[in-house]
């Protein structure tokens, strides 16, 4: 990407902002009287969070099951391993800044390894042969740094986040280095948003089992999934292993019970028969 298609792409981030304060202030209107000690701007978020499943609903669920029901199986394995693999070398790079040097070598073996014996990344070998993903990002840097997680906040679009992983987020696309960053380097801008947009549908894809998942047990999805993200980040800044397939996993012993006891299911109301 050269400087002026970079200034252009700017312009409209910038062109877009107002657009997203103005969202943020309204969605700031409802109120919560008792919010969670980890969840402080829980009026705002609620209602970001309920914009954010308004356009996922609308728009981006519909594009992911469109596209999971067209695209055969092998294809779509194909494509969501390769950009698993770009997001392979970001994670091995902030392994690296942790001071994970075990991890990080184990993330540049799997890159390496996948790019070669996996077609380019179309098959994951490595995992094939025992080499599990290890998926951290900047945001969890920080956190091994020692930086605090600050309050939790729901984004546009992007939804659940912390100050310092909101922070780590921007940081990452400011400086363009992210797992985004090959993309962003094509100079056919319809190539690259195209491989933009692809990367979005697949990665929504992949959470279509887990958002079913959510529906069947959580009696409060915004709760479930807020508390699942902070136990999720604690456990990646501590260095434990998770489900990378699974974003809603979190330590079992720190995570509440959201799920639906028989007791709390009314019974049922006798059928009546149609006049």
């Amino acid at each position: 990407m050269n400087s002026t298609q970079k200034t252009t792409l700017r312009t409209r981030f910038a062109r877009l902002a107002p657009a997203l304060a103005l969202s943020a202030v309204m969605a700031g209107c409802a109120s919560v009287p008792h919010p969670s000690p980890n969840d402080p701007w829980e009026s705002y978020n609620r209602s970001m969070y309920q914009f954010n499943e308004a356009v996922d609903k609308a728009f981006l669920k519909p594009v992911a099951q469109a596209y999971q029901a067209v695209t055969p199986e092998p294809a779509r394995t194909c494509i969501h391993n390769i950009f698993n693999n770009f997001r392979d070398i970001w994670s091995a790079f902030n392994s690296f800044l942790q001071g994970r040097g075990h991890d990080g070598v184990n993330m540049v073996g799997r890159v390496l390894f996948n790019s070669t014996m996996g077609l380019g990344g179309c098959v994951d070998v490595a995992s094939m042969n025992g080499s599990k993903r290890i998926v951290t990002d900047l945001g969890v840097t920080l956190g091994v740094w020692g930086v605090d997680p600050g309050p939790y906040v729901v984004l546009p679009f992007l939804g659940s986040s912390s100050v310092r992983d909101g922070f780590a987020t921007g940081a990452a696309l400011a400086v363009d280095i992210s797992p985004l960053t090959p993309a962003f380097e094509i100079d056919n801008i319809p190539l690259r948003n195209s491989i933009l947009a692809l990367s979005a549908i697949d990665l929504r894809a992949s959470l279509l089992s887990a958002d079913d998942l959510v529906d069947r047990i959580a009696l409060d999805r915004y709760s479930f999934i807020r508390d699942a993200y902070i136990q999720r980040r604690q456990a990646q800044v501590r260095g434990q292993q998770f489900n990378p397939n699974n974003p809603y996993q979190a330590a079992e012993e720190d995570l509440p019970d959201y799920s639906i006891d028989d007791d709390d299911v009314p019974a049922a109301a006798p059928a009546t028969s149609a006049q």
